[in-house]
């Protein structure tokens, strides 16, 4: 350690003191404390960059030394240096280049990673072995190895962490971030095999992009790597890895090592360019290659600060919000950036409440809303869209979108768009009417109507929309003409006419009627179709015509037809008489010259009365835009009087005519909508609507404006209101679901049901349940239904091994498991986690053993038990006991409980029950002495009472018994009433299993807890032998009545009751005393039977012990009995042979019980065949003697086998034998003995099989095998039957056969196995051996809920030591016929059958299809089954190949039935019978065929009112079940004939005839055209003659003959003379100059512009010559070069803009027309040489910045760098 310098002995004093003081000024407080000086100020960092180091110093103040050190170092220049710098210890190695080492010149190469010293300047010579340490110490920064950032400081290695802070440990994790996570990139890993050929010598392995770390590749193979690089810039390249080594691709290190068929690379990183690994073919195998790196994730989600608070006070919110952040360029991009990466989770808006402060202006109290129904977050509405911008081709619509935030009261306003980025922005425009538009369509012209001369031809000209249908919508502007003049070049030999003769049919009639028919509009309208031909080919008939209601529906440019009703205004006719000249060549009835005459008065002259438009209606609407209708009436045009209507020609009304009013927009008003359905159905819920504020600008444009709540003046209706204010009917409400009772093992858990009744103020009121009517909800439910982990089960602590001094005890530890159905399993005990050994023992010691020569201590208490069961049969008061036992006991009995102990206090005795403490109460006296007294027992004091004598414990169990002799279960048990049942009902082999293993062994729990556990499953395993003793036959059931009786308080003693059964009373004890081994052994005994004997063998069992315990009782009984009144004991037990005694004895106890319930007559009961256990078979007994269930080996020495079989039933059962399914077949060697057994003489092999023995009697049948096999090889009972099972929910076979059977059944599959020894028994599916988890039990094998993936060969194996044998079953399910969920494919088989077929699919409810006759259909069966159902189709229940006439095919394996050519006899009900082994199912479906026919109708109006061409035309409509459709529909029927009939001939009163008017004198300003009236009468011949006009002046006004016309304005467009040539210049000497045009009357006043939209528009704006736009860019020459050479020479120049002519600057901007040139540019880019001082060695630049200029030695070898210096 370096001390501080002292001060020298000859210092003055008060200059050293001088010195302390002035010193400790700058001293920071810690420094005060000590003797050192304020530490200096840190030296220059030793580098520039790569990392170096600093130091900063500090002396000490005191005579002494001072502790710790004076100098403290510190990195700096912590940023990487440039690539060509070069490695720092390199550096300083070639500075001695230049210095001679032992006479000679070297390059010195740097010698890295010294593990001895690392910090000294090692070197080594190149292209040699010889290495030098140049320096002791490496300059302050370098590094001590090339890969950890450690660094040499003052010749030491100092550890730098990747904070480049000294002394820190932090490292960089796989991504290179410092101290991170490794979130910021993802590992990727793979594998590559080459596919390379003589074609294709190269392919790519991986792309490894920007950034990457870590990268490793191994290529194992012949093939090369090779990489290609690409920079972020575009900058590609190339490495070809031709040798191995380090070297820099794209400034990124790269390591190559290649060996014999191997390559491998590694890249540190991270890369600085894309880089492509890529193969090339070397050889003729394939290469693999496997690489690994880490590709960084750059772009990464960022959470967004809160946005600004809702609410200033009282309470308000605020949102964040996620934003992608692309962690290179260090911005904010879009989010599909982020999407990318799957690691990347977005994170969700966070919501928060602020400023709770209470708002002063509201008293200081702001109720915060939740974020509900009240008060909902902010969300986005927007505004209708707009009408489209084009009404076909493609248009935009918009609309505006907004975010809004709703008050309490409905209140609606509009808030800042933040709020709801939570979620994503509405569009605000979208396409619209993209479809093409409807063009003109013109048709070829006619012939033209003259054969000579001039005349005219037509066209017609049609609109068609984008599907090619004559509709509306095109522009009537850009409609073509329908007629133009022509000439025939024949000449003509009349004079030729001044005007072209006008078309009269058909082709100007068809040309006006279509383009009358194709005005279809987007208002409905009426729509007249063409003309019919005239119904007669000569004289007066009738034409028709279709007249419909349409519109132009301009979404799609289509036309709809609508009902009559909804178009306004009169119809058009839609009948109309027609003339089609003289019939059978006659004229009509006048002479030729008055014809003429008449005629020519027709052409000339029009009728006097005619249609006028006199003014408008009111307006329809009041703002807005309405409309005005043209009223139109009939006048007299010479009078201008109106007429009579019927004086006007009804077919020359002119048409509707309506006009725009009341433009303006509607005041602005509330628009509400309709109330919400009710919240609640009773008590009160809510209903909203929305209201909002908005202005009506235009109807004909559906323009309606949403306006803000503050421009509406009327009061705001309400947005909220209570609604269905009622009390709701009663209910059942469930509280929430408390936690589950149990954490595995299934458990329940409870929740608080209540009936309740929801008031009108929304309240709710309690009621009892009776209230409530519907089914009350479920208060408990399962829960937790899952395994329990296993854990250990200890026993008690056995006692202790010695009776004095140390000992040990130990107790037993069994691994159990608590199944998710409760039940208790013992486990293997390696699931269950170490036991440590001091939890199975432990030291014990009871007392001090006494030394020799002294007496012993005191043995330990002990208490004397008595290992009993007692059952109560009769009524007592008191009963006494000793504990050790169970006690069955009838209620309000008081028991006196005792406990003998020796060598312990009996005042220190205590009590428990069920591991609870017991105290003295007024029910249980504790007594002093001992003993426990309960009094009059109830059904609560049933429990286990445990007495405890200092360590020893023993128990006694109470249970009562019921008035029915039922026991009576415990309330608030350790079980539920749920399983009370299953314990009952448990198997007596469990029961026993249950005993053996929790007897004495508990939980690991509190010591109560394992008390009452093993108290409650101890204390059960009696009741059922119990249940069955008090059931027993032989106790009359007058007796149990008579036990009830004699306690009720309610009978006199001395009242009428029964004395034979007061002296049955007699037969039985007070009490029945059992031995608990008794029990034990019966228990034991019942777990060995066969399930279906146990019932038949415990009833035995149990009459046995009563007739035991009733034999004890006997002398008792016979004292009090006579001897004829003695009963026939229970159960009778004649003595028999061994073999038989059994099941005669079983036969006995049967028919014993039955008597005495029921008399002298037996019950009827099926037959049981008795199983009995016999002794083992011996292989070497010459003779075999067995029973049922029993296996037979046959050896060389049997020469008999006798097979017994007894079976009890009433009526007697009969016995019969098969082998392997097969009836026995009896011989001399096969007999049939009397007593119904079987004896095999003589056994050979072929008498090996299963055999079994079947009872029948008329209530059913019993059946049990006995297997024979031969030497005891294994033997299998099989079934070679197929099971076709569709409705039961379970089955159960033999293996050998094949089972077919539908989903969901319990399958069970018995592999019945005999042999010697006993075959064990392997279960396999396809081969595949089954594992434990298959419920396998005895040899069955049980498939629960099967499905299609059970389907499969189940075998079965049983071997021994003999040999195996196998067995096979075929599982097969089937799926009965259904309908397919997917229609999809059946569908696409109708459409491919027959694709413009009409087709419909079968149902099994039925379905309809209506067709035209002579029609072919498509009729589908969808259906789905396996196997694959077959399929019969069938018509009126009759299959279709029967029926005749009926033409059909059946396709798609019978999915499709196709009938051909349609008809009445073959419509009707078609069905489809689907039929597989698992089911069948019919679909239906119904044809209907429908028909069209002509019906005449009633005569329409009159054509006329008078004259003679009135005619009425019969109606013709085309009807379709008595419905008017398109005539269009019949036009294949036959039309009946309809003739018109003549009406309304006669005269027409005299009337004004009045000529066409002529035309206007002048185009615009006001001119005249005039007319003829004539006075004219229309006989009723048809002639009309001119009469007096006094005539008709009487009748009406005479029209007038003159009249204005053309009153509009006469306009033009006017414009001012063009402004001066000063615009923006466009060019060289070219500007724009502009003029006004304005719309103007001839009398020049001013007009809008729209008034002259007729006429064309004169130009505004032109190009003109301009002298101020003869300008150019004007450059001046480049300045001198700021450097004579190096790499930052420029030089400028003068740009400006000038006049051509002045060669004056102008402003720029004049000739911003031109590119502006360069006015600066780099130059003189060269190396720089000094001529003057020039450096003599290469390295001269790691002298300069190694600091060694100022050695002389390297000053003259570099002078110009040094001197530069």
């Amino acid at each position: 350690m370096e001390c501080c310098r002292r001060a020298t002995p000859g210092t003055p004093l008060l200059f050293l003191a001088f010195l302390l003081l002035s010193s400790r000024t700058t001293r920071s407080e810690e420094d005060r404390d000590s003797l050192w000086d304020a530490w200096g100020s840190w030296s220059e960092c030793s580098r520039t960059c790569g990392g170096g180091a600093s130091y900063s110093l500090r002396r000490c103040l005191s005579s002494k030394s001072c502790e710790g050190r004076n100098i403290r170092y510190r990195t700096c220049s912590n940023v990487d240096c440039p690539p060509e710098a070069g490695d720092f210890r390199a550096q300083q190695c070639s500075a001695h280049n230049d210095v001679k080492h032992h006479g000679e010149f070297y390059e010195w190469l740097p010698v890295s990673n010294d593990p001895d010293n690392p910090c000294a300047l090692k070197c080594q010579a190149k292209g040699t072995d010889l290495v030098v340490e140049l320096a002791p110490k490496v300059l302050d920064g370098t590094r001590c190895y090339t890969d950890t950032l450690d660094m040499c400081i003052n010749g030491l290695c100092q550890i730098v962490g990747c904070d480049h802070q000294l002394g820190s440990t932090t490292k960089e994790d796989n991504c290179g971030v410092c101290n991170g996570d490794g979130s910021t990139c993802r590992l990727v890993r793979g594998h590559y095999k080459s596919q390379l050929s003589a074609t294709k010598l190269d392919d790519t392995v991986v792309a490894i992009p920007y950034g990457s770390r870590h990268i490793h590749l191994t290529l194992k193979g012949p093939d090369h790597l090779y990489l290609e690089t690409k920079t972020l810039q575009g900058t590609k390249g190339e490495n070809s890895l031709s040798s191995p080594g380090i070297f820099l691709v794209d400034n990124s290190s790269v390591e190559f090592q290649k060996y014999p068929g191997k390559e491998n690379l590694s890249i540190a990183g991270p890369l600085t360019a894309d880089f492509i690994v890529k193969i090339h073919n070397s050889g003729p195998a394939n290469s693999t290659v496997q690489f690994t790196f880490y590709q960084p994730i750059i772009h990464r989600w960022r959470e967004t600060d809160f946005f600004p608070c809702s609410a200033t006070c009282g309470g308000g919110y605020q949102l964040t919000s996620a934003e992608c952040y692309d962690l290179r360029s260090n911005r904010v991009v879009a989010d599909q950036y982020c999407h990318y990466y799957p690691e990347n989770i977005k994170p969700k808006p966070k919501l928060q409440e602020c400023n709770l402060d209470p708002c002063p202006a509201s008293g200081g109290y702001k109720q915060i809303m939740p974020y509900d129904l009240y008060h909902p977050l902010p969300r986005w509405e927007a505004t209708p869209w707009t009408a489209c911008s084009s009404s076909c081709g493609g248009g935009i619509q918009s609309r505006a979108v907004s975010c809004v935030e709703e008050d309490i009261q409905g209140h609606v306003t509009s808030v800042e768009e933040w709020k709801c980025m939570y979620t994503p922005k509405m569009p605000t425009v979208q396409p619209c009417n993209i479809f093409d538009c409807p063009k003109w369509l013109a048709q070829e012209w006619s012939p033209c109507t003259v054969t000579c001369g001039q005349g005219l031809r037509y066209r017609v000209v049609l609109c068609i929309n984008p599907r090619g249908m004559h509709s509306g919508g095109c522009n009537s502007k850009t409609k073509p003409h329908i007629k133009e003049e022509c000439i025939i070049p024949t000449p003509c030999y009349k004079p030729k006419e001044k005007v072209p003769v006008e078309a009269r049919a058909p082709w100007y009639k068809q040309a006006q009627e279509l383009e009358e028919g194709a005005a279809v509009s987007e208002e409905p309208s009426f729509v007249p179709e063409a003309w019919s031909a005239c119904t007669v080919t000569c004289g007066v008939g009738t034409q028709v015509r279709i007249v419909k209601c349409q519109v132009l529906l301009s979404f799609s440019q289509s036309v709809a037809d609508l009902p009559v009703d909804e178009c306004e205004g009169p119809k058009p006719a839609s009948q109309r008489a027609c003339y089609a000249g003289p019939c059978n060549g006659e004229l009509p009835e006048s002479n030729p010259g008055e014809t003429d005459g008449l005629l020519g008065g027709l052409q000339d002259f029009d009728e006097l009365y005619d249609w006028e438009y006199k003014g408008f209606t009111k307006c329809s609407e009041s703002c807005g835009g309405g409309v005005q209708e043209a009223v139109v009436s009939c006048l007299n045009k010479q009078t201008r009087e109106p007429a009579d209507e019927n004086l006007c020609v009804t077919s020359r009304r002119p048409p509707k005519l309506l006009k725009a009013c009341s433009l303006e927009p509607c005041p602005s008003r509330w628009e509400v909508g309709k109330w919400s359905p009710c919240s609640l159905t009773c008590g009160v819920g809510l209903q909203t609507r929305d209201v909002f504020c908005s202005q009506i600008r235009s109807r004909e444009m559906n323009e309606t404006v949403i306006l803000a709540d503050d421009l509406c003046r009327q009061h705001k209706p309400n947005t909220v209101q209570a609604c269905n204010r009622f009390n709701c009917p009663p209910a059942w409400y469930p509280a929430q679901w408390q936690p589950c009772s149990r954490t595995c093992g299934g458990g329940v858990q409870r929740r608080e049901v209540l009936c309740k009744q929801r008031m009108a103020d929304g309240s709710f009121l309690e009621l009892p349940e009776t209230f409530c009517s519907a089914s009350k909800l479920a208060s408990q439910q399962a829960c937790k239904k899952e395994d329990c982990p296993s854990e250990w089960l200890l026993s008690d602590w056995s006692e202790c091994s010695t009776s004095c001094g140390e000992g040990t005890q130990t107790r037993s530890a069994i691994c159990r498991k608590v199944l998710k159905t409760g039940v208790s399993a013992i486990v293997n005990s390696s699931q269950c986690p170490p036991l440590p050994f001091s939890s199975s023992i432990r030291p014990c010691m009871l007392a001090i053993c006494a030394r020799p020569g002294r007496p012993s201590t005191k043995h330990s208490p002990h208490i004397e038990a008595a290992r009993k069961v007692y059952i109560q049969t009769r009524r007592q008061r008191k009963l006494h006991f000793v504990v050790g036992g169970f006690a069955y006991l009838l209620p309000k009995t008081t028991v006196v409980l005792r406990c003998p102990t020796r060598r312990f206090r009996k005042p220190l005795i205590t009590w428990e029950k069920d591991g609870q403490h017991l105290i003295s109460s007024a029910h249980v006296t504790v007594a002093p002495f001992g003993y426990l007294k309960i009094h009059r027992l109830k059904p609560a004091d049933a429990g286990i009472y445990t007495c405890s004598a200092g360590p020893a414990r023993e128990q006694f169990g109470i249970k009562l018994i019921g008035g029915n002799q039922k026991l009576v279960a415990r309330p608030g048990g350790p079980r539920s009433e749920e399983e009370a049942p299953r314990v009952r009902k448990a198997h007596p082999k469990e029961a026993l299993q249950t005993h053996k293993h929790q007897n004495g062994i508990f939980s690991n729990g509190s010591k109560a807890e394992k008390r009452g556990l093993a108290a409650a499953d101890a204390g059960s395993r009696y009741d059922e032998l119990v249940s069955r003793l008090l059931e027993q036959g032989g106790w009359p059931g007058e007796l149990l009545a008579a036990w009830e009786a004699q306690d009720s308080a309610e009978r006199n003693a001395s009242s009428e009751e029964d004395p034979n059964a007061e002296q049955a009373l007699l037969h039985l004890p007070f009490t029945i005393v059992a031995e608990q081994q008794r029990l034990d052994d019966i228990l034991r005994n019942l777990s060995q039977q066969p399930e279906e004997l146990r019932d038949v063998y415990s009833k035995h069992l149990v009459a046995q012990l009563a007739q035991d315990i009733f034999r004890s009782h006997g002398e008792h009984r016979d004292a009090l009995l006579k001897p004829s009144e003695q009963r026939i004991s229970p159960v009778a037990i004649p003595p028999r042979k061994a073999v038989s005694s059994f099941s005669s004895l079983l036969r006995t106890a049967a028919s014993s019980s039955g008597e005495a319930a029921g008399g002298s007559r037996r019950p009827h009961r099926k037959p049981t065949i008795l199983r009995k256990i016999s002794a083992a078979q011996q292989l070497s007994a010459s003779e075999v003697v067995t029973h049922l269930g029993q296996t037979v080996a046959l050896a060389s020495g049997t020469l008999s086998v006798l097979l017994h079989c007894e079976a009890v039933g009433n009526p007697r059962p009969t016995i019969s034998w098969a082998r392997n399914g097969e009836e026995v077949q009896f011989s001399d060697r096969i007999l049939l003995q009397p007593d119904d057994s079987l004896q095999i003489l003589a056994p050979v092999e072929a008498d090996v099989g299963f055999y079994t023995c079947n009872a029948t009697n008329a209530l059913g049948y019993d059946s049990v095998s006995i297997a024979v096999t031969l030497a005891g090889k294994p033997l299998v009972k099989t079934s070679r039957m197929t099971v076709l099972n569709t409705k039961e929910p379970a089955i159960t076979v033999d293996i050998g056969g094949t089972i077919k059977t539908v989903r969901g059944v319990n399958v069970t599959i018995n592999c019945q196995v005999a042999g010697v020894p006993e075959a064990e028994v392997t279960w396999f599916r396809n081969k595949s051996k089954l594992g434990s988890s298959h419920h396998l039990h005895e040899g069955s094998l049980l498939l629960t809920d099967v499905s299609s993936s059970d389907q499969g060969l189940y075998s079965c194996r049983a071997a021994n030591v003999h040999g195996e044998l196998t067995e096979n079953t075929q599982l097969l399910i089937l799926d009965p016929p259904q309908v397919p969920t997917q229609l999809e494919d059946i569908r696409a088989l109708l459409s491919a059958t027959g694709p413009n077929l009409p087709s419909v699919l079968m149902s099994p409810l039925g379905t309809q299809l209506v067709l035209d006759p002579g029609n072919s259909a498509l009729l589908g069966c969808p259906i789905q089954g396996h196997p694959t159902p077959n399929i019969t189709w069938f018509h009126g229940g009759q299959s279709v190949a029967t029926v005749t006439g009926l033409t059909h095919h059946i396709l798609a394996a019978g999915q499709i039935l196709q009938v051909a050519n349609l008809s009445s006899e073959s419509q009707g009900e078609f069905s489809c019978l689907a039929q597989n082994e698992a089911g069948v199912l019919v679909q239906k479906a119904s044809l209907i065929i429908q028909d069209y026919w002509w019906s005449v109708d009633r005569l329409a109006t009159c054509s006329a009112s008078c004259g003679n061409r009135g005619v009425q035309q019969p109606r013709l409509r085309c009807l379709l079940n008595s419905t008017e459709v398109n005539p269009a529909h019949c036009a294949g029927k036959v039309r009946p004939a309809v003739h018109p009939v003549p009406c309304n001939r006669r005269d027409c009163p005299s009337r004004w005839m009045v000529t066409s008017w002529s035309a206007c004198t002048r185009s615009c300003g006001g001119g005249i055209q005039t007319r003829r009236v004539t006075c004219q009468k229309l006989k009723a011949s048809g002639i009309s003659t001119p009469v007096s006009n006094d005539m008709c002046t009487q009748l009406a006004k005479r029209p007038v003959d003159t009249q204005a016309c053309n009153q509009q304005l006469c306009v033009e467009w006017a414009f001012s003379s063009w402004g001066q040539c000063n615009g923006p210049c466009i060019g060289p000497h070219l500007a724009v100059q502009h003029r006004q045009v304005f719309c103007q009357t001839l009398d020049g006043v001013t007009l809008p512009s729209e008034q002259c939209s007729a006429l064309p528009r004169p130009v505004s704006t032109q190009n003109c010559w301009s002298e101020a736009c003869s300008v150019h860019w004007r450059v001046s020459l480049w300045t001198l070069c700021t450097a004579t050479c190096g790499n930052y020479g420029f030089q400028s120049r003068r740009v400006e803009c000038v006049h051509a002519h002045t060669n004056k600057a102008v402003p720029e901007h004049l000739c911003s027309w031109g590119p502006r040139p360069a006015n600066w540019q780099r130059c003189n880019i060269t190396p720089c040489e000094n001529m003057e001082c020039s450096d003599t060695t290469r390295y001269c630049e790691k002298v300069k910045q190694l600091k060694l200029c100022q050695l002389s030695q390297f000053k003259s070898r570099c002078c110009g760098t040094c001197g530069k210096a």
